[in-house]
């Protein structure tokens, strides 16, 4: 008798469920799970005010990529649209999973190449098919303390926009105790920017390429700044000693300036990761990108709501300026309110756009993944560089061989 109840009960939820659904939503989906993810919302409902044909639902969830899979190889309850990040684009679509956003440009004229930030938008194309449109660039960042570089007379660092390797060692053995040069926030970015700044790359002829000269020499340059006792130590948060005002230097995120804001006292500015030369600077990025994931389904009228959804977002993402994200419309870039927000630091000059560099290659998560679980414990000498290196290969490889990206894996984890 109870189990008749309950099976009532669950098939009228799961009736009520189906008739409330609306063909004529767009169903959204973004990992944003963050501030972020508010600020998507206010763009959401301001786009919904305007009462479109077809009005948008944003879903936030945090194990999204994973839940992607599940519905695409269930066939059932895929989104409309959804963000994803930059370096998911070439497995996506090697997998047949995204679809081409060809039909989606041609129904609004602003969707095209000239009107985004070039890398935001060459993020989207494999074999020369575009399959997203771009939302922003984000990435690295170097947030100054003002107060601690005039305390050591060292603002002229600033002055071509580059700190050196070389300009922070010169304050070995000058810092008043409690104070360090910089942290190790985000610091395999640091690392992959610095890969960049010596001409290396991440693969070799299509295979992920950890185990380097250029890696180790990137390691062993950070390290240097480490022993020299200058960084942070080692399982302290210093991010929040940027926040105290005991570090010159903090290498976190573009959207971070949100947070040093609300940190009363702390006078700060930001500028580009620290390299070794001044000419040759660069600045790890990455990018959420529009996209829609494969579907019969989805009916060329609900392509056209996307479309315009993606224009009024394109005409108005100021408002995503303000979650700290590098805004990839550059209509909104060259609104005289978007110089107003500290990230349009990155975007004031040719030089600087050129210096933020998205990764692309199909295996970089794998690399990521690597970088984040053994690069702290080298930086800091816990562990053999040479060993660390060796072990951060075999984990790359080991994963492309696993292929743990693709469905039945995404699954397995879903049951988990």
């Amino acid at each position: 008798m109870k189990k008749g109840i309950v099976f009532v009960l669950i098939s009228l939820v799961l009736l009520l469920t189906a008739c409330g659904e609306d063909e004529n939503t767009i169903e959204f989906w973004t990992p944003l799970t963050g501030d972020d993810g508010a600020y998507m919302d206010q763009l959401v409902d301001d786009y919904n005010d305007t009462d479109p044909e077809f009005p948008v639902k944003h879903v936030v969830t945090s194990d999204m990529y994973t839940k992607m899979y599940t519905v695409l190889n269930s066939g059932s309850g895929i989104p409309d649209l959804s963000i994803i990040h930059a370096d998911r684009v070439p497995s996506f679509v090697n997998q047949d999973l995204l679809e081409p956003m060809t039909n989606v440009m041609e129904q609004e004229s602003g969707l095209t190449a000239e009107n985004y930030l070039e890398e935001a938008w060459t993020a989207g194309v494999v074999d020369d098919t575009q399959y997203t449109v771009p939302l922003d660039i984000h990435g690295s960042a170097m947030y100054y303390n003002e107060d601690l570089l005039a305390k050591y007379g060292v603002e002229h660092w600033l002055d071509d926009n580059v700190v050196t390797f070389d300009e922070m060692l010169s304050l070995q053995g000058e810092l008043d105790e409690g104070d360090y040069v910089l942290n190790d926030a985000l610091l395999s970015w640091v690392l992959l920017a610095q890969i960049q700044n010596l001409g290396g790359d991440i693969q070799e002829n299509g295979e992920p390429a950890v185990n380097t000269d250029v890696m180790k020499q990137s390691i062993e340059a950070v390290k240097e700044l480490n022993d020299a006792g200058l960084m942070t130590p080692y399982g302290e948060d210093g991010y929040l000693m940027f926040q105290s005002g005991n570090v010159l230097f903090s290498t976190d995120g573009t959207w971070s300036s949100t947070g040093h804001a609300q940190v009363e006292n702390l006078n700060f500015g930001v500028t580009n990761i620290y390299a070794f030369e001044p000419n040759s600077f660069h600045n790890r990025a990455s990018a959420h990108l529009f996209s829609m994931l494969t579907n019969e389904e989805r009916t060329d009228e609900k392509e056209s709501g996307i479309a315009s959804f993606l224009e009024y977002i394109r005409e108005n993402s100021i408002e995503w300026a303000e979650a700290g994200q590098i805004v990839a419309s550059t209509d909104v870039i060259e609104e005289p309110e978007y110089d107003e927000f500290m990230q349009a630091f990155f975007t004031s000059t040719p030089e600087e756009e050129e210096s933020l560099y998205i990764y692309t290659y199909e295996h970089y998560p794998y690399i990521q993944e690597a970088m984040d679980s053994y690069v702290a414990d080298l930086v800091h000498g816990e562990m053999n560089i040479d060993e660390g290196l060796s072990e951060m290969q075999s984990f790359v490889e080991d994963k492309v061989a696993e292929g743990s990206l693709d469905i039945e894996n995404a699954e397995e984890e879903e049951e988990e």
